[in-house]
């Protein structure tokens, strides 16, 4: 049961990288205080964003 905090401790990581360059990104690209504010914010969600996008190429 110890085990299983362990196991999964690299998806966190890749998760942390991936918000860190999605943040810095939509920031950088940002063009006013609020739109970068929403880059946080989908910075945030990116995961959800990508996983949309497959099932609606996958058609399902």
């Amino acid at each position: 049961m110890g085990n299983s905090v362990e196991n999964n401790a690299g998806s966190g990581a890749i998760y942390g990288l991936g918000f860190i360059g999605a943040a810095i990104y939509y920031i950088t690209t940002a063009t006013s205080f609020i739109s970068g504010v929403i880059g946080v914010l989908k910075a945030i969600f990116w995961p959800a964003f990508i996983v949309f996008e497959v099932f609606t190429m996958l058609e399902l």
